[in-house]
């Protein structure tokens, strides 16, 4: 927000130059004056083409049948705790994200049911609340992580410890049925607790015995011990363990799946085989980490048919809801799917075009980053003269040669994770804009690991809906605003003032335009 202008350093009151206009880049999907045209299949459709149909589908991204014109999910807002079904742009397309923006416009928003594109509302995932479902869980905020496919804006379900979804299950196999399952979910953002799985569980939340669950899990838990890496890894959760194979040792087959997106897949037949795979969601082909004879004392299995999505199966009466995991598609299937399906899923997925970076962003340009504001849309993100604090202020044709340096950055792979950015001063190499108390510096980098989180920022389509935002990597409910012209990262709300709601979603989307310098 920006109140009447004070004097930093400069003063600099100029005429306000174009911003340049920058294309998304993406895969698979086109898009024309604004609106996604629907993919020609989704994943449902090659799984129905293979003899697996899907039993149950659910995405906060996209549609996962080609001909799907239905909610995606349904989000519901703090102020007044009305809610709305999120849909698509077109039938096929991606999500309409701009209708989330709109509705949840100066509140919060949280996600309340993914809903089932199957069309089964017994397979509609609704957040395990208070006196619900089994347990006490949360739903996850709306709008923790934007992101783009096919060049679109779309938000991940991003769940934390604490939040879970739930469907009592229709049509879902049970007892020894075979099935197949995927998900669409992040590398980087993950943790040890139990458990994050997407899949077949039990009906009454308790742990049923051996068998009773088929879900895929994914993060860093080594449940039997012995394992070899960080992860995080692609298991099964099959009640009473997560298997990285098909016993309880250690698979050295297994890879730890970084990417920011990941495919990762589970099927098992019900009585002696189970497959387990995994893939940058990207880019590149599915990596088989295990194919053989399910674990001992699993045969046959006792599925019984609900499903499961941020949590254990037997939560929350016994804590199993530490996980935390992004999810933004997965479905599962009647009957186990051909290597031969998985791949052309796989194949689907990467075509998407899911995507964290974005094109101005290309590590090694120079940027200038404008204000959107109205107040302030001819000033651009600098650092000021005689101080190493980062403002906003005009800079036009007529600047000096100083000036336009000092608001020109060059993007560099993100010093504490390479799939975002750091900005290096074109005029000050080695110095790199950080936020330190939440007020935004030019800093030399020190070589510290805290630095480098400090100094890494992760692009994202604009939380205005114009342009793009910067989220901090380290805080990532926090993004780069300038208020009182000064620079901070700051929340949608908070006890500091540069936290207020007011203007939060125009002050923190910024415009990428041509080089000062």
């Amino acid at each position: 927000m920006m109140p009447a202008r004070k004097t930093f350093g400069r003063l600099r009151r100029r005429l306000v130059v174009s911003s340049a206009a920058a294309a998304l880049a993406f895969t698979g999907l086109v898009t024309f004056g604004g609106t996604s045209q629907a993919a020609a299949q989704g994943p449902c459709d090659i799984y129905a083409a293979g003899g697996t149909p899907c039993v149950a589908a659910h995405s906060t991204t996209r549609a996962l049948f080609a001909s799907y014109n239905g909610p995606l999910y349904q989000v519901q807002r703090t102020s007044d705790n009305a809610v709305r079904d999120i849909g698509l742009l077109s039938a096929g397309g991606i999500a309409n994200a701009a209708a989330q923006d709109s509705f949840c416009a100066g509140t919060t928003c949280t996600i309340t049911r993914v809903y089932d594109q199957t069309g089964s509302s017994g397979n509609t995932l609704v957040y395990q609340g208070p006196g619900g479902t089994g347990g006490a869980d949360t739903a996850a905020t709306a709008t923790t992580e934007p992101m783009t496919v096919g060049g679109q804006k779309a938000y991940a379900l991003y769940i934390n410890p604490g939040n879970s979804y739930f469907a009592g299950g229709s049509g879902i196999p049970t007892g020894s049925s075979p099935e197949g399952a995927y998900m669409v979910t992040s590398g980087t953002h993950v943790n040890n607790g139990c458990c994050f799985d997407y899949g077949n569980t039990e009906t009454d939340h308790h742990a049923d015995g051996n068998g009773a669950m088929d879900a895929i899990n994914f993060g860093t838990e080594c449940w039997f011990g012995g394992c070899s890496g960080t992860g995080p890894w692609v298991q099964a959760d099959l009640e009473n363990g997560l298997f990285t194979g098909g016993s309880k040792t250690w698979n050295p087959n297994q890879v730890s799946e970084t990417s920011h997106f990941v495919t990762a897949m589970l099927k098992n037949n019900g009585t002696t085989r189970m497959a387990l795979q995994g893939a940058n969601a990207q880019s590149g082909n599915l990596t088989k980490f295990y194919d053989g004879a399910l674990p001992g004392g699993y045969n046959p299995m006792h599925k019984q048919g609900a499903i499961i999505l941020g949590s254990g199966g037997d939560c929350c009466q016994t804590n199993r809801n530490a996980s935390a995991g992004t999810f933004y598609e997965g479905a599962m299937t009647k009957g186990y799917p051909s290597d031969a399906t998985d791949a052309a899923v796989q194949a689907n997925i990467a075509a998407a075009g899911y995507t964290t970076g974005i094109a101005p962003f290309t590590p090694g340009s120079r940027i200038s980053l404008k204000a959107t504001t109205s107040c302030c849309t001819t000033d651009y993100l600098q650092h000021d003269a005689g101080d190493d604090k980062v403002v906003i202020a005009p800079v036009a044709s007529g600047s000096s040669a100083t000036d336009k340096a000092d608001a020109t950055w060059i993007v560099r792979p993100g010093l504490a994770d390479s799939s975002c950015v750091s900005f290096e001063s074109a005029n000050a190499a080695g110095s790199y804009l950080r936020h330190y108390a939440f007020v935004l510096h030019l800093k030399a980098n020190d070589g510290t690991t805290q630095f480098a989180a400090d100094a890494t920022f992760c692009p994202k389509p604009g939380n205005s809906g114009t342009g793009y935002s910067l989220q901090s990597f380290n805080y990532p409910a926090e993004y780069v605003r300038h208020y009182a012209m000064t620079g901070y990262i700051a929340g949608n709300g908070g006890t500091n003032a540069w936290d207020t709601t007011s203007l939060w979603r125009e002050d923190t989307s910024w415009l990428v335009a041509s080089p000062w310098s």
